[in-house]
């Protein structure tokens, strides 16, 4: 079972301060460092010292770390353009010797998109336009060789004759440059559909376990259609958490959040370690290869390293 250290540095993070969580889950073992691409905090918190920019934050921690995997859950395609994003993802995927995976989604958060000044788009299907487009055009620049260039003349985006490099370090099954692309959600069709056709990964955030069923189902079955191997794809999803040694350090941790303990345990991942393991388990023996834990608390090393030892290191 792969693991994950999930953050939201949009309720208030330094590059200082997510650095220092990325390299002790390194120095841990988990496999994957992830990050939220927000610009705006969430509920009841100042957001300060601010959400740090997702793809500037990843290409320092490219540097600053040099085995753990790297990405977004997600990066909306609101926030760029896919001509330069492409560009973007490749360079820091070259940055970190092929560690970057790529968590895209349509987007969603009217409010921080209004407050920067970007475009959110009409509606969803438009938005969902853009990422289908968006995820053919990474897809085929990053595939474009070397010494050609690549044009698109889509209903959202045009590209005429982009150089289309630098290219990512990692290649797919094929040999050709690509980066690993994380697709998620509970849409019934269109999601399938993308997840089958683009990801290799997809993840679903805080499901219960009946919803974990019914959607891998269907993305299973979109792959089936489209010709793939549906095992071929890491199936992962997370929750928020909140574990301790005891009960009082369970509930220090759930405050520290501004989350209930009896709530954590009923919806995420709260309790012991042992209340955690039984309900990956769950998910596991319904097809989940991997695990992201959602760590609100950006100062509490502790909780990471508990989580190793006396969670993922039991699993197996």
């Amino acid at each position: 079972m792969k693991s994950a250290v999930f953050t939201e540095p949009q309720q208030g993070a330094t590059h200082d301060m997510l650095s220092r969580v990325a390299v002790t889950a390194e120095e841990l073992g988990y496999d994957a460092f992830l990050r939220s691409d927000h610009l705006l905090k969430m509920g009841d918190v100042t957001g300060q010292p601010g959400p740090s920019e997702a793809w500037t934050n990843l290409a320092g921690l490219a540097r600053d770390t040099s085995t753990i995997r790297l990405g977004t859950l997600v990066s909306p395609v609101t926030f760029r353009h896919p001509g330069i994003f492409a560009t973007q993802v490749a360079q820091v995927d070259e940055m970190s010797g092929g560690r970057i995976d790529l968590g895209i989604g349509a987007g969603w958060f009217e409010a921080e998109h209004a407050t920067h000044g970007l475009p959110f788009g009409e509606s969803m299907g438009e938005r969902f336009e853009r990422f289908e487009e968006q995820l053919e055009i990474l897809v085929a620049m990053w595939r474009t060789p070397a010494e050609k260039t690549f044009t698109h003349a889509g209903k959202h985006y045009s590209l005429v004759d982009c150089p289309a490099i630098p290219k990512p370090a990692q290649t797919d099954g094929e040999g050709r440059p690509a980066i690993p692309i994380v697709i998620g959600g509970s849409g019934k069709v269109k999601t399938p559909r993308l997840a089958a056709t683009y990801a290799s990964e997809f993840n679903m955030p805080f499901p219960d376990l009946d919803t974990w069923k019914e959607q891998t189902a269907r993305v299973r079955q979109a792959c089936v259609d489209h010709g793939r191997d549906p095992d071929d794809l890491e199936w992962s999803f997370w929750f928020p958490i909140a574990v301790g040694r005891d009960d009082a350090e369970v509930a220090r941790r759930a405050a520290a959040i501004g989350r209930d303990v009896d709530e954590m345990v009923e919806t995420a991942f709260g309790g012991s370690p042992q209340q955690v393991i039984d309900k990956i388990n769950l998910y596991r023996e319904a097809g989940a290869t991997k695990v992201g834990f959602q760590m609100l608390d950006l100062t509490d090393l502790d909780h990471i390293e508990l989580v190793k030892s006396e969670v993922v290191d039991k699993l197996g």
